[in-house]
């Protein structure tokens, strides 16, 4: 590892004011369960480490009924999961951090780093860049070993997906982010946080290298119904294969709105207005979650080796709204 300076502030004033102008100069430490594991493989090598712990108006969440639930940068995954109005109202999000297996990363891993952490793609993870690009220009992704890349959004050059277990159901429940910078504060709707870079040394989501996330709000779902299904290789640490939220607003049995997003199947939180559609005015059956499921990839275009992740990401889909249907949310 490279050495860097380190600095612990105690605002997010004082967070900012240490961060630079360029990403890559300076980079902040929170639950560091990512960052860290970049700076040892020397993916990124900021010459200075801003730690968020000590800001302690990041810590914790909170509910009220008018404004609903506001969960802290620095709330952890375990956090999220000791939360009792989170498991009855927001059931959708507390069954994506329970797909969260390790307890290392639980109680050191934050939400805001959930968000922000970097692509899991092997060929960025090993040097390769974003678009992991050979010396003639050629996407590596493309022509080589994809099987976990992604079947949505991928026309190029971004191949990877989003690695965030928390995001799709904090997009479908219609969350948003709060961002801290130089110029103050502004919130960002939990889908419009993700971008696809166009070029190396930019990032994946909406934040200026001197900005912060200090929080994320989600409003009151009102007894819409909600559900979170991951597909994964394995019930140990690993990031699902593909993922699905839904959350569901009723009139009896009825379906009067519904949002559907999926999750790991592209390089952002993938929302399918496609399946929302399809589910408007029908009852929760096997047969209609199928035909939403269906709809959800009909944009799917799998790559040389991934095509088995249309049939994840399809059955993810059909599997979160039986699961909506029959409960959840409270």
């Amino acid at each position: 590892m490279r050495a860097f300076e380190y600095a612990s502030p105690t605002t997010k004033e004082q967070v900012v004011s240490l961060l630079g102008s360029q990403w890559g100069e300076a980079e902040v430490l929170a639950g560091g369960t990512d960052l860290l594991a970049l700076m040892k493989d020397d993916i990124v090598h900021p010459k200075r480490l801003v730690n968020l712990k000590e800001v302690r108006e990041l810590r914790g969440i909170t509910y009220s009924p008018g404004q609903g639930l506001r969960i802290g940068a620095l709330a952890t995954i375990q956090d999220l999961l000791d939360s009792a109005v989170v498991a009855r109202s927001y059931r959708a999000l507390a069954q994506a951090a329970e797909g969260i297996t390790s307890p290392q990363i639980r109680n050191m891993g934050t939400v805001a780093g959930d968000l922000c952490q970097r692509p899991r793609c092997w060929y960025y993870r090993a040097g390769f860049g974003l678009f992991a690009k050979d010396e003639k220009g050629e996407s590596l992704v493309k022509n080589g070993d994809n099987r976990y890349h992604a079947i949505l959004g991928n026309s190029g050059p971004a191949y990877y997906v989003n690695p965030s277990s928390l995001a799709p159901a904090l997009v479908a429940m219609g969350a948003r982010v709060h961002v801290y910078g130089p110029q103050g504060a502004r919130e960002i709707p939990a889908g419009r946080f993700y971008l696809t870079p166009s070029a190396e040394g930019e990032r994946e989501y909406d934040l200026k290298p001197n900005e912060i996330v200090t929080a994320i709000s989600v409003p009151p779902l009102g007894g819409m119904k909600n559900s979170t299904y991951e597909v994964r290789q394995r019930e140990a640490l690993d990031w699902p294969l593909a993922a699905a939220s839904v959350v569901l607003r009723m009139s009896g049995n009825t379906v009067e709105s519904a949002r559907v997003v999926m999750g790991h199947v592209a390089p952002v939180p993938w929302r399918s207005t496609e399946a929302e559609q399809f589910l408007v005015g029908k009852s929760i059956n096997e047969e209609v979650a199928q035909g939403a499921g269906n709809v959800a990839v009909l944009q799917a275009k799998s790559l040389s080796r991934n095509a088995y992740k249309v049939q994840l990401a399809r059955t993810s889909v059909k599997r979160a709204l039986l699961d909506a249907a029959r409960g959840g949310g409270r």
